[in-house]
Formats: C-alpha cells, structure tokens, sequence
C-alpha cells in the first residue's frame, strides 16, 4: 500500500485517534497528579488565635495542618489577657496551604517600668503630653499657692511624692500639684507691722 492511500485509509484514522486518546488521557492524569500533589483547591482558611495562649493555638494548628513561630513579646495591653496572642501573620481567614508556619507575637505578662519625666517647674501643657509621650497618664490635679499658674510643682503617686528618674509601671497614673497663679507670701497681721521699727533718718 502506497504512502498515499494509508493517509487516506480507514486504518490511519483509527490508530491516530487512539494516539490522541491515548495522548488526552496521559495530560489528565499529568495534571491530576499536579493537582494532588500542590494541594490546589484544598487551601487552609487560617483561624482567629487572638486571645489564645501558645498551647491553645498549638492545638488548634494542629489539628488545621498548619505550625507557628512565636516572633515577639509586646508591650502589655489590657484589652487582651496576659501572655496570649495579640497579633497574627497571616491574618484569621486568609487562605493558605497545609504546613504553612503562622507567625504571632505573644501580650506581656505585666507593663513594664518607666522613668517618671522631669516635669518641675513646666507648665501643665508641657507636662501632659510628657507624661503620655513615655506611656504614663494624668491623675488628680492639685493647687497651691504659687506664683507661677499652672506650673508643676510636685508629682505624685498614690500619695507619694515622686522624684524625677523614679521607675514605675507603665500607664500608671501621676498625680501633679500646680501653682494657683497667686503670690505665696505670708501675710503678716497689723499687729506685727506695728512692732516693727521703721528708721526716719537723722533726727
């Protein structure tokens, strides 16, 4: 049989479909098997930890295929219980795949220390942005006799006086004691002005 006439036979037609059969069938399975094996389709939705501890979002991963690093220890923050998570990358409801490491930082167990600032004799408007500048809050507010209004005469904390450099907690509350703008002398009665000698001059 000529070339020509098996192009055009019966015979070339069947065995090339069955190569493209043949060929289909091998780009599915291909595929298939890309498809398993990168997970595709199969993603992870990453859970909110917030508010966990380690050993309770270490269950919870666990059980989700997924890991964590802990990354860092931040400053205290109220609004969250003592050493659980504050934050989380990636974030609770990003899609990710199994084994995927999720990277948290962990709230302090306590503020930490501060310096108390060198407010003396700055007036109030300096001393509060001072004292909310190292993480400190403005308490009760006192007056005095003093000729400077509104300058910072004294601080303190739970009834003591505090000195400049001292160490307390973080968002701790400093009271100040301010000067009422009036002259702090003492005035003397009439009977004392009397009694004082006054000298005239040469007699």
């Amino acid at each position: 049989m000529s070339l020509r006439k098996y192009l055009t036979s019966r015979v070339f037609f069947a065995q090339l479909l069955a190569a493209m059969a043949i060929f289909a069938l091998i780009a599915y399975l291909f595929f298939h098997w890309i498809t398993y094996t990168t997970n595709h389709g199969q993603e992870i939705t990453v859970p909110d930890l917030s508010k966990l501890s380690a050993e309770q979002a270490e269950e919870k991963l666990e059980a989700l295929d997924l890991d964590y690093i802990i990354l860092d220890t931040v400053d205290f923050r109220p609004e969250f219980p003592k050493l659980t998570i504050v934050e989380q990358e990636p974030k609770a409801g990003a899609k990710v795949k199994e084994g995927r490491k999720i990277y948290i930082k962990i709230n302090a167990s306590t503020y930490t220390m501060v310096a108390v600032p060198d407010l003396i004799e700055k007036t109030y408007r300096q001393a509060v942005p001072t004292l909310e500048a190292v993480g400190l809050k403005e308490g009760t507010i006192t007056y005095k006799p003093y000729l400077g209004k509104d300058m910072v005469l004294e601080m303190r904390m739970d009834g003591k006086k505090l000195k400049p450099g001292d160490k307390v907690l973080k968002s701790s509350k400093i009271d100040l004691v301010l000067g009422d703008g009036k002259v702090g002398f003492v005035e003397m009665d009439s009977t004392a002005i009397d009694s004082m000698e006054i000298p005239l001059g040469d007699e």
